[in-house]
């Protein structure tokens, strides 16, 4: 397995991750339920340790596509710019969880105030994630980047 293999494995997990922990979180307010709220904070706190070898996998995977026909140093640049706030954003929000699940250990409920923070954060973070996982695709594909030019396909003879 090439580490552009292993980067483009591991990266669904955050992207994925984030966007269920905050539809648990959501679901938790909701049904006003402090067990699905803390497990949406587990969810963070778990996913801010899983980003770190999406993180670091990068850069191997960066120079593994370099030089590729179709790959667009551009957007390699702008997804890794793009992956550095998303990272952040992810640790930040898993410390921020995982600082709650201590402070209110046990039977104690989350209060409102520090629900809604995790749920701005978390909104933020699966913003950054989805950007940074688009940026990431037209890395290759030309077909999904704003501005490429659609060159049509020549069409193939027949040989006889």
């Amino acid at each position: 397995m090439t580490p552009t293999h292993l980067h483009l494995l591991l990266n669904h997990v955050p992207v994925l991750g984030t966007a269920f922990g905050l539809l648990l979180l959501a679901w938790g307010v909701w049904r006003k339920s402090a067990e699905l709220k803390k497990a949406a904070l587990g969810t963070f706190t778990i996913l801010a340790v899983l980003v770190i070898p999406v993180y670091l996998s990068g850069e191997p995977a960066e120079d593994g596509v370099k030089g590729l026909p179709g790959v667009s140093l551009p957007m390699l640049e702008q997804h890794e710019e793009v992956a550095a706030y998303a990272f952040f954003g992810c640790l930040v929000t898993g410390a921020l969880a995982a600082a709650g699940l201590v402070r209110w250990r046990g039977a104690r409920p989350l209060p409102t105030w520090f629900v809604t923070l995790m749920l701005g954060a978390s909104l933020a973070v699966g913003i950054l994630m989805a950007w940074t996982a688009s940026e990431g695709g037209q890395v290759r594909h030309s077909e999904i980047r704003p501005q490429s030019a659609q060159v049509p396909m020549t069409e193939v003879k027949d040989r006889d």
